[in-house]
């Protein structure tokens, strides 16, 4: 394996960390070796001035030409390889910053599914917007009795002239109190086999009949939020893909979301952030970043970002032979999370009673921001489909084992 970028490649590499350090500067007061919150604290948007510069940020990617890499120009894409993509992916993530500013459901998951399942009128009517930021969505998959599930799903729809009428409740929606459009997964035939007669709609946020509510999360953030639907309308013309055949559109975006929510995971600044904050605390009376036990946890986190480095590197090596992005992505995903995780609890103990301090305390290392992660670090090994669940795709789909 030649791991070594041509000088048009280093040359593009370079070009992307100089506007990265100018602009995370300009908009948040840091660069990629300052303090600041995680992509995860910036993608909480229950704030009102971090969403607003989250926003600008969202503004000056798009200026940049930088909003979308990975979709084709005849879309406003930036039409970059897969080489200038995964480059980008990799600077992005170093400064803790999201890939796609604050339209990253769009812009990562629902644009590409409507350039491969859209019509025409709503790719031209819905692509533009997106990556200007102008018009933010959200995502109505989940509901109370339908999460990992999620063919069980029961919101309904049914046809009244050239209208599809909503009823039901969806929950844990990332956005929904700042998106202006949705996704929505219904069910439109009750008497088909759950993993039929669902459909997959496109629905305005300021419709009659849409209250939402946000969920306050243990981290005090609520970015997630409940959605209930009385007698909602949506036009026809909102379909994407035939009526009843919605399963099969949800999973394209399902596995956009799954390779976002796991190789992408910018755990390795974590890790780099869990060093420093080793340089400044003390464990067992001496310096932590001294200490045998504390030195062997912080090179086992990094031999695995390492690993988890170089199983993207072989999922982009399948994809420049053009092959499509399988089940593999599961591994990535799960491992991501989960190593994210054992960084976050181990911040916790490398800080003691320490990590409990919440922001705002006195005594709060770095303004609390690991006890922060401790709680929200969790929730990212849920998000995008639970650990349990992924262990169940790689075992039954890669490795072939027979079904428990």
């Amino acid at each position: 394996m030649d791991f070594r970028f041509t000088p048009e490649e280093d040359a593009f590499r370079a070009k992307i960390h100089a506007w990265l350090e100018t602009t995370t500067r300009a908009v948040f007061g840091r660069g990629q070796d300052g303090p600041g919150a995680s992509t995860a604290s910036l993608m909480d948007v229950g704030d009102e001035s971090r969403w607003q510069r989250l926003k600008q940020y969202h503004r000056r990617l798009y200026d940049a030409g930088y909003a979308a890499l990975h979709w084709p120009k005849q879309y406003g894409g930036g039409g970059a390889t897969l080489i200038e993509q995964a480059i980008y992916q990799d600077e992005a993530l170093s400064f803790g910053m999201p890939l796609y500013g604050c339209n990253q459901l769009a812009i990562d998951r629902i644009g590409p599914t409507l350039m491969f399942m859209g019509t025409q009128a709503q790719q031209d009517r819905y692509l533009p917007s997106m990556l200007t930021g102008e018009e933010i969505w959200c995502q109505g998959y989940s509901e109370p009795n339908a999460g990992s599930d999620l063919a069980g799903l029961q919101t309904r729809a049914v046809v009244d002239g050239d209208s599809f009428v909503v009823n039901g409740q969806k929950v844990w929606t990332s956005l929904a109190h700042r998106a202006d459009w949705q996704v929505l997964l219904v069910r439109t035939d009750s008497e088909a086999p759950k993993h039929k007669g669902i459909s997959y709609l496109l629905v305005d946020m300021k419709s009659p009949g849409i209250t939402v509510r946000p969920l306050v999360q243990i981290t005090g953030d609520a970015g997630f939020n409940e959605v209930f639907y009385d007698n909602v309308r949506v036009p026809k013309e909102n379909l994407v893909g035939e009526i009843n055949q919605g399963w099969q559109v949800s999973i394209a975006t399902l596995m956009y979301e799954r390779v976002s929510g796991g190789t992408r995971h910018p755990v390795e600044r974590t890790i780099n952030e869990l060093l420093e904050l080793a340089k400044q605390v003390q464990f067992e009376g001496m310096p932590a970043h001294q200490h045998p036990y504390v030195r062997q946890k912080l090179a086992q986190f990094a031999v695995e970002a390492r690993c988890l480095r170089l199983s993207r590197y072989r999922s982009l090596t399948s994809q420049l032979k053009g092959k499509i992005p399988g089940p593999e992505s599961s591994f990535g995903k799960l491992f991501a999370t989960e190593l994210n995780l054992r960084v976050a609890m181990f911040a916790d103990e490398l800080l003691g009673p320490y990590g409990t301090l919440e922001k705002g305390s006195l005594g709060a290392v770095e303004g609390g921001r690991w006890s922060q992660r401790t709680l929200s670090a969790r929730g990212l090994t849920i998000a995008a489909g639970s650990s349990e669940i992924q262990h169940n795709i790689i075992g039954e789909r890669v490795l072939k084992l027979p079904k428990g």
